[in-house]
């Protein structure tokens, strides 16, 4: 099994990350977890266009109440799945420091 997901993310803004997510070593289905990945970003993205104007802060304090709630979800201790939430974030925020940006050119030809 990889132990990196490649992935690319395209913004709204036209920004495009070529990610390689760590990861861990008991992934069920790379496949799988970027399928979700996906699922969850485009969702987001036309949630936010309804909704209108929305933080960044606010779409992040959402993300992390929901993965709490998904880590409170599994049938173990609270302060295990806590430690693996906790852990699979900073993974995610490694790839992402790794990743390579691209940024729409701007201006007149």
């Amino acid at each position: 099994m990889p132990n990196h997901l490649p992935y690319t993310a395209r913004t709204k803004t036209g920004d495009v990350f070529e990610i390689s997510f760590p990861l861990h070593r008991e992934t069920g289905s790379p496949m799988r977890v970027s399928q979700l990945l996906t699922a969850v970003l485009d969702t987001l993205d036309r949630e936010i266009g309804l909704l209108g104007d929305t933080s960044n802060g606010d779409v992040l304090q959402a993300l992390t109440m929901a993965t709490a709630i998904r880590a409170a979800m599994i049938h173990a201790p609270l302060p295990v799945s806590e430690r693996l939430a906790a852990e699979l974030l900073a993974s995610a925020l490694s790839g992402m420091g790794q990743a390579e940006r691209r940024s729409p050119t701007a201006g007149h030809a």
